[in-house]
């Protein structure tokens, strides 16, 4: 992101504990408006912890969070998603007992912008015609369509990605990344997980390396080729 731009989301020295267990260790990244930004590591690195306690999810935390210049770390978790900011975790969490439209229309609208049924159908066509599907018998694929698409209805902007491409075939990754893609295109802002460099390189714009619970690298999208050599040997490659 360019230095005179005013990030839409920052992260400075952020501590967390699991119980008595120190998490991460002074994560410190920014976000910019209209940016994909991922966060690549080793499991284990601190990650998904991150998003969670960007979402107060995990509330033994401090540092600073900084959204839209509104410092939201003592904000309940309740209260976030009410500024635009949508996650969607690695488990997903389709709801077992509700089909698919009953999925997608159950969470709030939490601000205006947020994407018709027919946007989201138009955006995710594997889901058109599985309106009375139970959202836990779709393809592994579909369930993290829907799961997005969940967030997309509710007016989010931003939104925090964990490991959407974890175990799917290929042409369902190459589907949600030219989603993403059109995501993007329509100004939204995603801070991703993702272990795939792959899909990665092909949306995102910076990559932040985590180990240890905290940034310890950044790459520019355009440098990763040049760099792969050293990303191998973070992740362990």
């Amino acid at each position: 992101m360019p230095a005179t731009d005013k990030p839409r989301l920052q992260v400075d020295n952020l501590q967390a504990w699991y119980d008595e267990s120190h998490v991460l260790h002074g994560m410190t990244l920014n976000v910019g408006d209209g940016e994909i930004v991922t966060l690549i590591g080793r499991n284990g690195a601190g990650k998904t912890t991150t998003m969670r306690a960007i979402m107060g999810v995990l509330r033994k935390r401090q540092g600073t969070i900084r959204y839209k210049d509104q410092d939201i770390v003592a904000l309940a978790p309740h209260k976030v998603p009410r500024l635009g900011i949508g996650y969607v975790p690695e488990e997903r969490g389709i709801f077992a007992s509700l089909n698919v439209i009953e999925n997608l229309t159950l969470p709030p609208v939490t601000q205006p912008g947020g994407m018709s049924l027919n946007e989201i159908f138009a955006l995710f066509p594997n889901l058109q015609g599985r309106n009375r599907t139970i959202g836990t018998r779709l393809s592994g694929g579909e369930q993290q369509m829907l799961a997005i698409a969940r967030v997309l209805r509710s007016g989010a902007d931003f939104i925090l990605l964990d490991e959407p491409t974890e175990g799917l075939a290929p042409v369902i990754v190459d589907q949600i990344a030219v989603s993403l893609q059109i995501l993007k295109q329509r100004g939204l802002t995603i801070l991703l997980v993702e272990q795939n460099l792959q899909f990665a390189s092909a949306i995102a714009d910076r990559h932040y390396v985590v180990e240890q619970g905290e940034v310890v690298d950044e790459v520019q999208n355009h440098a990763l080729a040049a760099n792969m050599g050293k990303l191998n040997a973070y992740l362990g490659v």
